[in-house]
C-alpha cells in the first residue's frame, strides 16, 4: 500500500509540474524537434535532388511536400474542434497547441520548397499566401498569450473590469452633485462628460488607445482653474474629480487596448485559416483536373 501511495504521488509531482510548463516546450520541445526534423528533411531532399529544372509543385517531389503540407493543414485546423474535448496525455490540449505552433511553423519550409520558389497570380499563389498569413498572425497570437497577460493583470491591481467600471460610475456620481453650483459653460462641459460613453471610439481607440475626442480631456482642458467663494470651492473639487475620472478612464481604456491586442490577431487568423482551406480545395482540384 505504501508503494503504491508513493507511486502516485510521484505521478501526481510529475502531473503539477508539466502542468507548470509551457505548450511550446512540452514534453522537453517534443514537438520543435520534430518541426526541426520536418523541415530538414524536406529542405536536405529538395538539395540533393540533381534534375533540371529544379523540383517544383508539378514533380513527384512537389507532390510529395504538397500532400505533407496539406495533410499538416488540415490536422492542425482541427485545434478549435480539439479544444472542445479535456483529456489528458498525449494528445492533451497542452500537446496539440505544441504541435500546432512548430508543426505550423515548419510549414513555411515545407509550402515554400512545395512551390519550387515559382509564384504568380493564380489561386496556387494565393493559398501560399494564405497559409504565410495565417502562420504570421499565429506567431504574433503565440507572442500576445506569452507576454500581455501579464500586463493586463499589471494594470487591473486587484480589480475587476467590472469593479472599474464601479468606481467610474461612483466618481460621476460625485461629480454630477459637486458641478451643482457650476455657472453654465462650466457646467455644460461636465455634463458632455458624464454623458459621452466610456466605450466610445470604436475599435480604432481600442486598439490604439487614442481619444482625441474624449470630453473628459476637453473639461479638464477648459475647466478654469479658480474663481472667488463657494464658486472656486466646487471648483477646485470638480477639477480633483476629473482628474480622477481621467485617471480612471485611463485604466479602463488600457485594459481595453490590451485585451484588443490579445484578441484581434484572431479575427484575422481563424477567417484566413478558413481562406486557406479552400483555396487548398480550389488548389488541389484544380492541379489535378490539369494533371
Amino acid at each position: 500500500m505504501a508503494t503504491k501511495a508513493t507511486n502516485r504521488y510521484h505521478l501526481d509531482e510529475k502531473r503539477r509540474d508539466a502542468d507548470h510548463v509551457s505548450f511550446l516546450k512540452h514534453r522537453n520541445w517534443r514537438w520543435l524537434k520534430l518541426a526541426l526534423l520536418l523541415s530538414v528533411v524536406a529542405g536536405l531532399g529538395y538539395a540533393l535532388i540533381d534534375q533540371q529544372p529544379r523540383p517544383n509543385g508539378g514533380s513527384w517531389y512537389g507532390y510529395t511536400l504538397g500532400t505533407v503540407g496539406l495533410v499538416l493543414i488540415v490536422w492542425l485546423s482541427l485545434l478549435g474542434v480539439r479544444k472542445r474535448y479535456i483529456t489528458t496525455g498525449n494528445w492533451s490540449l497542452k500537446a496539440w497547441t505544441s504541435a500546432h505552433v512548430w508543426l505550423g511553423l515548419s510549414l513555411i519550409v515545407i509550402g515554400t520548397l512545395h512551390t519550387g520558389f515559382q509564384v504568380g497570380w493564380n489561386v496556387h499563389t494565393l493559398a501560399y499566401a494564405l497559409m504565410l498569413l495565417v502562420i504570421f498572425t499565429g506567431i504574433y497570437g503565440v507572442y500576445a498569450y506569452a507576454t500581455l497577460p501579464k500586463s493586463l493583470s499589471s494594470n487591473r491591481g486587484e480589480m475587476t473590469r467590472a469593479q472599474m467600471l464601479e468606481s467610474l460610475t461612483a466618481i460621476d456620481r460625485q461629480l454630477e452633485a459637486a458641478a451643482q453650483p457650476l455657472g453654465r459653460s462650466e457646467s455644460d462641459l461636465v455634463i458632455a462628460a458624464l454623458e459621452q460613453d466610456v466605450f466610445h471610439g470604436g475599435a480604432w481607440g481600442r486598439l490604439t488607445g487614442s481619444y482625441p475626442r474624449c470630453a473628459t480631456a476637453r473639461a479638464i482642458r477648459r475647466m478654469p482653474d479658480n474663481a472667488s467663494g463657494d464658486a472656486g470651492q466646487a471648483l477646485e473639487r470638480v477639477n480633483a474629480l476629473l482628474a480622477r475620472r481621467s485617471e480612471q478612464l485611463a485604466q479602463i481604456r488600457r485594459h481595453l487596448r490590451i485585451r484588443a491586442a490579445l484578441e484581434i490577431w484572431l479575427f484575422i487568423h481563424i477567417p484566413a485559416t478558413i481562406a486557406l482551406l479552400a483555396a487548398l480545395l480550389a488548389h488541389v482540384v484544380s492541379v489535378f483536373y490539369y494533371w
